[in-house]
């Protein structure tokens, strides 16, 4: 199975960890990393997982970032956005795209879950690829 990831260069600090146990997760379950996209945010990512869904050398796409909690709700608008939309090219496609982005929380929370959040998105895209083929 080939996948693509795409991260969010938005706290990098703790998304270039994320990227890493991802990487780390889907060598362990003998998958391809095709791709490896960065975009600047959360926000960002619809667009280019639609371009990834396109091709033929991508079988499922994971996102990896964190929406840290802020003064506003700005966190819960991004965070319901991308959700919403991720599920709408996943469901269009139908190709698995994995939500491993963890938030809106706090940068400690971001620290926490960096490897349950990233390995959870790998294999939820093994997973649900697996479903499909299975229904197919």
């Amino acid at each position: 199975m080939r996948i693509a990831l795409l991260v969010s260069e938005f706290n990098w600090d703790v998304t270039s960890r994320m990227l890493e146990v991802a990487q780390e997760r889907a060598a362990q379950l003998n998958l391809e990393v095709s791709h490896t996209c960065r975009v600047p945010g959360a926000f960002d990512m619809p667009v280019v997982a639609d371009a990834l869904l396109r091709r033929d050398d991508v079988d499922a796409v994971v996102t990896i970032g964190t929406i840290i909690r802020g003064q506003t709700r700005h966190d819960e608008v991004i965070s319901h956005a991308v959700a919403a939309s991720l599920a709408d090219l996943s469901t269009r496609h139908q190709k698995p795209v994995s939500l491993g982005i963890s938030g809106p929380g706090t940068k400690r929370h971001a620290y926490a879950r960096i490897r349950p959040v990233s390995e959870r998105a790998v294999e939820a895209a093994l997973k649900t690829s697996e479903r499909l083929r299975e229904i197919r």
